[in-house]
């Protein structure tokens, strides 16, 4: 007897086997040499989400009553790909090399396909493509996924009088100004995985400004920090100058507490060598009275007889 098949079957069968089949790899220049899979062309979206929030990816908007397969591919960085797939024929779900837990359905997917991602990590960032196979042929629809950090923003003071605006790993890197301007220097610092440290400081003419105001410019939310300043705290050359009355004050308390030590010291081996010279002296205008007492006094006589 032969083989007859249904319209409808060997329209399908190609779609089955799509799904069936694991997706190509491909290479490209990633950190650590390692590939992932090149997403299509067409049907792609690029979704940016902040850190520790929750994200819900849908797949693209087909009748679940004509749905065959779905299947979700999830290409991590430096991670192995992973699969999630529904068939609803026998109502089942299976997955391949799906390790991170805060990536799962939505829901039920007979109900909804959606894949949600919560807490949002950076490890999450990468390429995530629904696949649906229905009657009416088959869909695609991706997303770039990309996350974004908020910077930690600090203002404080340098060295020599500057003022310090700090934009702490940023991912972005986020973009800093000044109110009112002033001299600045900006520097960035990569911290891996996008994120960046970014850092400006400045410098303000003595006396012209009182109050300065930092802007920091990110992707998730923009603020702004004050500092008022002191007469005289952005002046380079004050604090120079402080520090050089400071020096020769010292210097001189050294010279004139060294004189009075010395003054001290000579007045001390004067008065010594006075009461020597006067001890002297009369020690020797006593010897010759001494003398004639002994031998002009007549107890003296008596007591030596």
């Amino acid at each position: 007897m032969p083989c007859t098949w249904r319209t409808s079957q060997l329209r399908l069968l190609p779609i089955l086997t799509v799904f069936l089949l694991p997706a190509l790899p491909y290479s490209s220049p990633v950190e650590g040499n390692q590939s992932r899979l090149i997403p299509p062309a067409e049907d792609n979206t690029s979704l940016s989400v902040l850190v520790d929030t929750k994200v819900v990816l849908a797949c693209p908007p087909v009748s679940l009553e004509n749905v065959l397969i779905i299947r979700w591919d999830i290409n991590l960085r430096g991670k192995l790909s992973c699969s999630r797939a529904y068939r609803r024929d026998n109502n089942e779900t299976s997955e391949r090399n799906c390790t991170d837990e805060r990536i799962s359905w939505e829901s039920r997917p007979d109900l909804n396909p959606a894949l949600q991602i919560g807490p949002v990590a950076t490890t999450h960032e990468g390429y995530y493509r629904c696949e649906v196979a229905a009657q009416e042929g088959n869909f695609g629809l991706g997303y770039h996924l990309q996350v974004s950090v908020p910077p930690e923003v600090t203002l404080f003071r340098g060295s020599n009088g500057s003022i310090v605006c700090r934009a702490a790993a940023g991912k972005p890197a986020a973009q800093i100004s000044w109110t009112p301007p002033g001299d600045c220097h900006t520097v960035e610092q990569q911290l891996g995985n996008g994120a960046v440290t970014v850092q400006s400081t400045c410098q303000w003419e003595d006396g012209q400004v009182s109050n300065v105001s930092c802007s920091v410019s990110h992707v998730t939310g923009n603020k702004s920090l004050s500092l008022e300043l002191k007469p005289g705290d952005q002046s380079p050359l004050n604090l120079t100058t402080v520090y050089i009355i400071s020096c020769i004050s010292v210097i001189v308390l050294v010279i004139v507490g060294s004189i009075w030590l010395w003054k001290i010291r000579c007045c001390r081996k004067c008065k010594l060598r006075k009461t020597e010279a006067t001890s002297v002296v009369e020690e020797e205008e006593m010897q010759p009275y001494a003398s004639y007492t002994e031998k002009n006094n007549p107890l003296y006589d008596t007591v030596t007889k």
